[in-house]
């Protein structure tokens, strides 16, 4: 049986969209492939690599990329991580394909001394690990 695809978008596939598909991938053992993507690149955001490096859980070979029209079609999950990607996210994809909205803040966009904004990358972080963990547990 073919592996079941998910795809993670986001605005700028820099953070979120990152973290996401970094614990899909790890704590997934393999039952999906995982792939992530923005309606831009922005690049990946070394505060993202940095929190999940503190969790076991390595992105620093993730690359930042725009929405591919050939795994939107044929992706099995399609997941929005912010509210921008769910509003602009192009609607020709698999009509078969289950779409949700997990909707987080940017940690991006955080401001306040280094620490603060830390905490404000750990706790989505730690909000996405959770979500992840119930789609495994669950399927929803």
């Amino acid at each position: 049986m073919a592996k079941k695809t998910v795809y993670f978008l986001c605005t700028g596939n820099s953070c979120r969209s990152q973290i996401a598909d970094g614990f899909l991938k790890a704590l997934g053992e393999d039952r999906y492939e995982v792939l992530s993507a923005g309606l831009e690149a922005h690049g990946l955001n070394p505060r993202a690599v940095s929190i999940m490096k503190e969790v076991g859980v390595d992105i620093t070979s993730h690359t930042s990329d725009v929405i591919d029209p050939e795994i939107l079609n044929r992706a099995d999950y399609i997941i929005t991580l912010c509210g921008h990607a769910d509003d602009h996210c192009p609607q020709v994809f698999n009509k078969n394909a289950i779409k949700w909205h997990w909707g987080f803040d940017d940690p991006a966009k955080a401001t306040g001394t280094e620490e603060e904004i830390m905490e404000s990358f750990r706790t989505v972080r730690d909000s996405i690990k959770q979500r992840i963990e119930r789609f495994l547990e669950t399927g929803s």
